[in-house]
């Protein structure tokens, strides 16, 4: 079925749902199971018409409508999706659109840093484990200035995130620190007890400590101090 023929097809139940809503919600008002609903959200979240958002408890809510799709993709939304888990999602109600093009997980990374919060740079981690795109990634970091930012951020997710890739050695190399640099912070006013050797190595302060990433991550080292 083309894109016009199911934009035609599920017209009518967005009218019918329309506004913000729950899974339940959308169950009662259409007399659907939940499995059916699931469905029903996932198709119209890739046709553009759905907004997720978190409330404090985790759960999750719907903003339906046709307009949606007119404001292009959503940053925030594209960021929470490559989360692996309800915790490490974020509710802010600051939000991007970006039209014409999908977002990738190296557009998420660069999203993160840019937002200046503790708690964007630890669900950040987790990104590292979808970066395919390295020249795309030092491409947007080096116009927003931001290469040994993520070079030290990667060396922090390799001790506590599982499957991380192998970062480039060209990578590497082009976001290496020069010998008489200065120290750059990630977010102004922050540094960390627990993780010095990686800021020494990147001359790059950063903004978490153990117990900071604790309250998130599974450890995957115990070792490093």
């Amino acid at each position: 079925m083309i894109l016009i023929d199911l934009i035609m097809k599920y017209q009518n139940i967005i009218k019918a749902i329309e506004g913000t809503r729950t899974i339940e919600d959308i169950q009662e008002k259409l007399m659907i199971d939940r499995a059916k609903a699931i469905y029903l959200l996932h198709r119209l979240r890739k046709l553009g018409y759905i907004k997720t958002k978190y409330l404090p408890n985790r759960k999750r809510i719907y903003s339906i409508s046709l307009l949606n799709q007119q404001e292009g993709v959503s940053q925030l939304e594209a960021f929470n999706e490559n989360m692996p888990n309800a915790s490490l999602r974020i509710n802010d109600d600051e939000d991007y659109f970006i039209h014409g093009r999908k977002l990738k997980a190296e557009d998420g990374l660069i999203y993160a840093l840019k937002k200046n919060k503790v708690r964007y740079i630890i669900s950040s981690l987790f990104l590292f484990r979808k970066i395919e795109d390295w020249p795309y990634l030092y491409k947007l970091a080096k116009k927003e200035n931001l290469t040994r930012q993520i070079s030290a951020l990667y060396d922090l997710a390799r001790l506590f995130i599982k499957k991380v890739k192998k970062m480039p050695k060209r990578f590497k190399s082009l976001t290496a620190p020069k010998k008489n640099g200065k120290y750059i912070s990630i977010i102004n006013g922050f540094s960390s007890t627990d993780f010095k050797d990686i800021e020494k190595k990147w001359k790059v302060y950063l903004p978490l400590n153990r117990v900071d990433l604790e309250e998130y991550i599974s450890i995957k080292n115990d070792k490093h101090k």
